[in-house]
């Protein structure tokens, strides 16, 4: 938040006196907390500049405040793998810009064209960069893709290198750092590395595409069943009779006990209120 704040010349501040305050806020409404798995209160620290006036420049006054709702559970049925158009026409983001940046102005171009992509009956947009048709993000979320590796015979977990036009998401380098983990590494090989649409449709063509999914705060993991590109549907495969591959219903599970104060991971959470 600091980052992005400092980006649009918004004032920077203390992040464990923010940390501290959101603590208070949550004491104080901890009676809006909901029970139960899948529910939360979901916590949206805000910045904004409050200058009067007209015109561009930086502001000279700031307001600094959360926002707190409480939430029920991201998937109401349980999982829903989605059907993700990739976006080549539209550009999420560009070298330079502010796309590793949380910042409203990233969000509201990404609304036409998944408006666009759900007449053509897909839920997101797969955000494609440049002449290689490098995969970057899925609608407002980092994306993770698991190949079978042909050299090694390993599955890789693989997502975009963070390089300036990526979101540096909380749950990108959670799961990065739970499956370094986790994951054995004589199966198991963790990339951030460039891939393009045209490395996943080969896979899928020689049954080495595995699994993929979104990554990010509200959903955690978003598991994906098809990619539309060039006119036809790349087929992601699922577990059968469920709505995502293993990895995904791993991961998700590794988060959520973490969230829910199943399993303690490092300094990960931290308790505030007692709400009994």
């Amino acid at each position: 938040m600091n980052k992005s704040a400092a980006r649009i010349c918004l004032p920077t501040f203390e992040s464990d006196e923010l940390i501290k305050l959101i603590g208070k806020l949550i004491e104080q409404d901890k009676h809006l907390v909901p029970q139960g798995q899948g529910y939360s209160l979901y916590i949206r620290p805000t910045m904004i500049g409050t200058s009067e006036g007209l015109g561009v420049g930086y502001p000279d006054k700031a307001l600094l405040y959360v926002i707190c709702s409480p939430v029920g559970p991201y998937y109401k049925t349980g999982f829903k793998a989605v059907r993700l158009e990739a976006t080549d026409y539209a550009t999420r983001a560009w070298p330079g810009g502010v796309g590793d940046k949380k910042l409203g102005a990233n969000y509201a171009p990404c609304i036409l064209p998944q408006l666009q992509a759900a007449k053509r009956g897909y839920q997101q947009n797969l955000w494609l960069f440049g002449p290689e048709k490098h995969i970057t993000e899925v609608g407002t979320m980092n994306v993770f893709f698991v190949f079978k590796d042909e050299k090694s015979g390993k599955k890789e977990l693989v997502t975009a290198p963070l390089d300036g036009t990526i979101l540096e998401g909380v749950t990108r380098d959670s799961i990065l750092n739970l499956a370094k983990e986790k994951l054995d590494p004589k199966e198991w090989i963790i990339s951030e590395r460039y891939y393009s649409i045209n490395e996943v449709a080969e896979k899928a063509e020689k049954n080495e595409l595995l699994e993929a999914f979104g990554a990010g705060t509200a959903a955690v993991v978003s598991p994906i069943k098809e990619i539309g590109w060039n006119g036809k549907d790349i087929k992601v495969p699922l577990l059968p009779g469920e709505q995502s591959g293993q990895l995904t219903k791993d991961i998700a599970k590794w988060i959520a006990d973490i969230q829910y104060g199943r399993v303690k991971h490092g300094n990960w959470s931290r308790v505030v209120a007692d709400l009994d």
